[in-house]
């Protein structure tokens, strides 16, 4: 038996569709497509995650980043760009769920 994927072990059995579609469309799929590599798709999504203010995603997708080859700094970087665009507030948010990532 294999472990549960993370869309298993957030969602299980309550909604199985979206489970199935995150599984295999969105990391299945998506994810996997040649014409950006992990670590740039993991950039791009911790950008909109972060404008978005989609916060409760962000400490996933930070660590998923940080295993993709995001090194801190760039994140802390690329936060801080964001604070321009996406809102100051956010940003400071956003911060601190990485800063609590990247000290666990």
């Amino acid at each position: 038996m294999t472990d549960p994927t993370p869309a298993q072990r957030a969602i299980g059995d309550f909604a199985p569709k979206l489970v199935e579609l995150t599984d295999t469309v969105l990391f299945g799929d998506v994810w996997a497509r040649p014409e950006l590599n992990r670590r740039d798709r993991s950039l791009v999504t911790v950008a909109a995650l972060v404008a978005s203010g989609a916060f409760e995603q962000l400490p996933n997708h930070l660590r998923l980043a940080r295993d993709n080859g995001l090194t801190e700094d760039e994140v802390k970087e690329a936060i801080i760009h964001l604070a321009f665009y996406a809102g100051w507030p956010k940003a400071m948010s956003a911060i601190q769920i990485a800063k609590t990532v990247f000290t666990d």
